[in-house]
């Protein structure tokens, strides 16, 4: 059987064509048509067009880390114009990327230049920060400008996005889709330098986006039923918030975002989907899933509606599971387990008891390599391995051919995608995550996976949050150190924590100290901060 081939824009003006009046997109006092993102995207695509921006050079000339053609970094806050800045650059043959809104002038003038990017789509709000760097950057030559609280004036060069759309054609733009084109994920930065993951567009709709594996075009129209009105509530700057965003147009259903989207509000989250009778709900861990718990316990909203909240981008930990359950006995909690260069990999179901964090049912596609990337580790091997995947993966990352074929090695004649993760698989076909080896840290010879440490000290019910980092020690190579905030109104000393996380981990892997802060940093997805830890945990050392 062939793998379907189609295009991220065809599909969705194939879906839009039979639901052109439902409701695609809903972001404040807009609610958006099909037909209305479809008009809004074909005017943005045939303004890039307009602006020379395109596909220069075919995939089939390129390797694995190249590209040829242009790129238009996204660098807003959520709202109905980051979805169509995406769609719009598909339609354009443009290849769009995230940027992190957090980034100082030196990172984002790093990641613009490393990206190539040609066109950017900018909140007025950031506008500063990219004015800092725009004399740097000699390639990026569109700017269009979306208006926002802020008030501040169009920066010189640019163009307002609303006037760039009302001066463009709703025609279909005249140029033709490719499957090839890309879609480009820079990684988060939390560990090292962010690196752009080039996927082809197709094979990121599938992998991705979760889209239908339909062999024409036609199947993949009669699969999107509708149904799904999803609250997408991480920022769309990572990927967990734009993949759950396309996988809901993938079905013919709607996207709702908040009203707030420069922090995160429970209250704004649980009233949108009470006001709205949402049935989707996607959070990332527990850095989202305790706010929204607390708001649970001040505050009484029906929420018959929801039967499904999914956390992506990091795992949501068993007690704050359960406790979701408890407050929302009708609701299926699901954690998914995914990559920038993987895609969707693996996700777990809690409903009722017996919620756990870390352990996936294996599926297709996935597997577990030695740790000498040799080979595939068969079911009930003791050996600690490597989360991988097969199938449909990116092409690499730009312009850096070495990276690439690290992170995708070729095993036996079968090229797999290997993020970085640690796993054990055990007998029963279940999946034992250890944690990212770029976090791991290395005490008196032992490995300990920072994540492993963190879910065992956030089982104490006084924590709030915990991010785990090493540090160097004399004893031991270097030590855990527990960055711990502690819940409003309890109080806890070191043993206390330590006796917890020792009912789940081996005495080894026990945090050697603890540093008490009043707040745990976190990118806005709610990914931890590794790097920031680390700092911490020595400045506590003297």
């Amino acid at each position: 059987m062939s793998s379907p081939q189609f295009s991220v824009a065809e599909i969705h003006e194939a879906i839009a064509a039979t639901r052109p009046d439902e409701v695609c997109l809903v972001h404040r006092d807009r609610r958006l048509t099909w037909a209305e993102v479809t008009d809004r995207t074909r005017r943005l695509a045939n303004h890039l067009v307009a602006s020379g921006l395109g596909c220069h050079t075919e995939r089939s000339e390129l390797q694995g880390h190249e590209s040829g053609q242009d790129h238009l970094a996204i660098y807003l806050h959520n709202g109905n114009e980051y979805l169509e800045a995406m769609l719009g650059s598909f339609k354009a043959r443009v290849a769009p990327f995230n940027v992190n809104y957090r980034y100082v002038a030196e990172e984002l003038q790093y990641l613009l230049t490393d990206s190539r990017a040609t066109a950017i789509v900018v909140h007025s709000q950031f506008t500063p920060t990219l004015a800092e760097v725009l004399p740097d950057l000699p390639n990026l030559r569109v700017i269009l400008q979306v208006a926002d609280e802020s008030g501040l004036p169009l920066l010189p060069g640019a163009v307002w996005y609303e006037d760039a759309l009302t001066d463009a054609s709703g025609d279909r733009p005249a140029v033709e889709w490719s499957p090839d084109d890309l879609y480009i994920l820079y990684t988060g930065g939390t560990t090292g330098m962010p690196k752009g993951v080039l996927w082809r567009n197709a094979d990121a709709n599938i992998e991705c986006f979760g889209g239908s594996r339909a062999e024409t075009l036609d199947g993949v129209v009669a699969e999107a039923t509708g149904g799904l009105q999803a609250l997408l509530a991480p920022p769309f700057m990572h990927g967990a918030g734009h993949w759950m965003s396309f996988r809901t147009w993938n079905t013919g259903g709607t996207v709702f975002i908040q009203y707030h989207t420069d922090h995160l509000d429970p209250d704004d989250i649980w009233s949108t989907i009470e006001r709205e009778h949402l049935n989707f709900l996607l959070i990332v861990g527990d850095a989202f899933g305790r706010p929204l718990l607390d708001q649970l316990d001040r505050h009484t909203y029906d929420l018959s509606s929801l039967t499904v909240i999914l956390s992506g981008g990091a795992a949501l930990s068993a007690p704050l599971k359960e406790q979701f359950l408890q407050q929302l006995p009708t609701v299926m909690i699901v954690d998914g387990l995914g990559s920038s260069e993987a895609g969707g990999q693996l996700s777990q179901v809690s409903a009722g008891a017996g919620a756990t964090t870390g352990t996936f049912p294996i599926s297709p596609g996935n597997h577990v390599l030695s740790d000498d990337l040799t080979r595939e580790l068969a079911a009930g091997d003791p050996e600690l391995g490597w989360l991988a995947k097969s199938g449909r993966l990116a092409l690499g990352y730009l312009g850096d051919a070495a990276k690439t074929a690290r992170t995708y090695p070729v095993i036996d004649g079968q090229r797999y995608a290997v993020p970085g993760d640690r796993a054990r698989l055990r007998d029963d076909g279940i999946l034992e995550l250890h944690g990212r080896d770029s976090v791991t840290i290395t005490s008196g010879g032992e490995k300990i996976f920072a994540e492993e440490v963190e879910a065992a000290v956030k089982a104490h019910p006084s924590v709030y949050d915990c991010v785990v980092a090493g540090r160097p020690s004399e004893r031991w190579g270097n030590e855990v150190v527990a960055i711990v905030r502690i819940r409003e109104g309890y109080e806890v000393d070191d043993e206390a924590l330590r006796a917890e996380a020792e009912r789940h981990i081996a005495r080894y892997k026990l945090p050697k100290a603890f540093v008490y802060v009043p707040e745990v940093l976190r990118s806005p997805s709610g990914k931890a901060d590794y790097r920031w830890a680390k700092q911490t945990a020595a400045d506590a050392a003297g």
